[in-house]
């Protein structure tokens, strides 16, 4: 169940204004920063744009605050060029895969991972990474990514808005649909909508020691995880692809993501890499799969059936794995 957002400090006006000060500041030092790195500009979205951008490696690119972006990952020269293009100074992700710090060290970037999952995060996470966006800003813009730039990354940027005083939940919320978020990520829209400004002293007691990437879990947990994803799956099937009354935290499109987000992971971690060739490759295809699932539920389609099938192709891809590599 998502843990209840709880109500915290108004933001003080000497705060908002310190911050405005900070930005400024801040787009000067991005500015130098982006001609020593010897990318070309880029043009950033804007507060008013009605639909997501796309750049070269980047994509469903969206602006919450000035300076602060939410999109998908960077994908090689391409994408962190057009980061660092636009200014960005830090990068945070929200995605379960270990972050490309390589890439955005040579360009003079740093990068910050807190993953959080389709379900939501709880509170402990919103103040983390609403610190750790009020620090980098202070320094110049921030681009928070998860792997699509739809769903994780829009509902982390909707909560870190408001928990800084930049957007009511009504706005915040806003953007996230214009991110493109689907609306059966229930409990991400959570997050943004029980959301309050948070006090700099609030802020200030939050750790921000933040690691520049955070390792997977184990694989032997991730593939326990995978298994109890699968019996999720199974009761959502059973209440008709909704979710089941006894358990209305888990959301269809959720759950399937989790489970193409884990297997993505331990595609291309240490294990796989010293496991015979084609196991990562089956772990991919596993994933495929669940994407394709996951993809279906969030676009709001009613077709059971189809739901069904595909949830049998996952089930076949994850039993042809485990003929080959396990059993």
């Amino acid at each position: 169940m998502m843990v209840r957002f709880v109500a915290t400090l108004a933001l003080p006006l000497a705060l908002s204004l310190a911050a405005g000060a900070l930005v400024s500041c801040a787009s000067h030092e991005s500015a130098t920063h982006q001609a020593v790195r010897g990318v070309a500009p880029v043009d950033p979205p804007k507060l008013t744009d009605d639909k997501p951008r796309d750049y070269p490696g980047l994509h469903n690119v969206v602006a919450y605050h000035d300076g602060f972006y939410s999109g998908s990952v960077p994908e090689g020269d391409a994408g962190f060029d057009v980061v660092a293009g636009m200014g960005v100074m830090t990068i945070i992700s929200v995605d379960g895969a270990t972050p490309e710090v390589e890439y955005a060290t040579v360009r003079g970037l740093r990068y910050i991972h807190l993953p959080i999952g389709y379900n939501g995060f709880d509170d402990a996470r919103k103040l983390e990474i609403a610190r750790a966006t009020r620090d980098a800003m202070a320094k110049g813009p921030v681009y928070v990514h998860c792997h699509h730039g739809k769903h994780r990354s829009a509902g982390a940027a909707a909560a870190a808005a408001v928990s800084l005083g930049w957007m009511t939940p009504d706005e915040a919320t806003a953007r996230m649909k214009v991110s493109g978020t689907a609306p059966n990520y229930k409990g991400l829209y959570a997050c943004a909508a029980a959301s309050t400004a948070v006090g700099a002293d609030v802020l200030d007691r939050v750790p921000a020691n933040f690691p520049q990437a955070a390792p997977p879990k184990g694989f032997i947990k991730s593939m326990v995880e995978l298994d109890e994803i699968n019996e999720h799956l199974k009761l959502i099937e059973k209440a008709g692809w909704q979710s089941p009354k006894d358990h209305p935290d888990l959301v269809p499109a959720a759950e399937a993501g989790r489970m193409a987000d884990i297997l993505r992971v331990l595609s291309t971690g240490d294990r796989a890499a010293s496991k015979p060739a084609g196991f990562a490759a089956g772990l991919k295809g596993n994933g495929d799969a669940a994407q394709k699932l996951e993809d279906l539920l969030a676009a709001g389609e009613r077709d059971a059936a189809r739901f069904s099938a595909q949830l049998k192709i996952v089930a076949a891809s994850c039993k042809d794995c485990h003929a080959q590599f396990r059993d």
